[in-house]
């Protein structure tokens, strides 16, 4: 947050890290969680390089799912106008708060245009999970089915097979070099492997 108000003034951070960090602590999270946080922050590091403004991508990592209900659609939306309300009083200028806010909404449908490498780095991040091992994997396919508890089996099973031929139907799941080369096709086998799975 220093670093993006390029040298502006602004309150103490540490509050709206507390609140961010509060958010993602929610009872009702098994996915969305702070691990989830840590782990999108830790490859959207590891994209920086790619990214236009790294201060910026980092910033919606931190957003990005910072209001999620899970019988909701509209919590990217809720979320990013959470940063446009938040950022600007934290001293953020207003075009930075608007690439955050962007940033967030982006990831409905994580489909960054070519030359957008900000959002490519935020999409990759938030979906290198598909790309873990097959006991990380099974964790992140366990703790998605947790928090869609009050889904029925056979509508969830619906739901997911959906979830996971959309993604697998895409000609690229991950947008940056980086991201193609190291977790594309362990993310399809894994992908796969879940549809199989669903399928039984």
């Amino acid at each position: 947050m220093i670093n993006a108000r390029a040298g502006g003034e602004g309150p103490d951070p540490l509050p709206y890290g507390e609140n961010l960090l509060a958010r993602w602590a929610e009872p009702h999270r098994r996915y969305h969680t702070t691990d989830h946080l840590i782990a999108v922050l830790n490859r959207v590091d590891e994209l920086a390089h790619h990214a236009d403004d790294p201060d910026a991508v980092r910033l919606a990592a931190w957003f990005h799912d910072a209001v999620y209900l899970p019988d909701r659609s509209t919590n990217e939306e809720r979320s990013a106008r959470l940063a446009e309300r938040a950022l600007p009083e934290a001293g953020v200028p207003p075009e930075t708060t608007a690439e955050v806010a962007r940033l967030v909404r982006l990831t409905v449908e994580h489909d960054p245009a070519e030359r957008d490498h900000n959002g490519q780095v935020l999409c990759d991040a938030d979906l290198a999970v598909l790309a873990g091992g097959p006991q990380e994997y099974a964790a992140y396919a366990a703790a998605v089915r947790a928090e869609y508890g009050f889904v029925p089996d056979d509508a969830f099973r619906a739901g997911r097979a959906d979830v996971l031929r959309q993604l697998l139907g895409q000609e690229h799941l991950f947008r940056t070099p980086t991201g193609q080369t190291r977790w594309e096709l362990v993310a399809r086998r894994n992908l796969a492997t879940e549809l199989e799975l669903l399928s039984v």
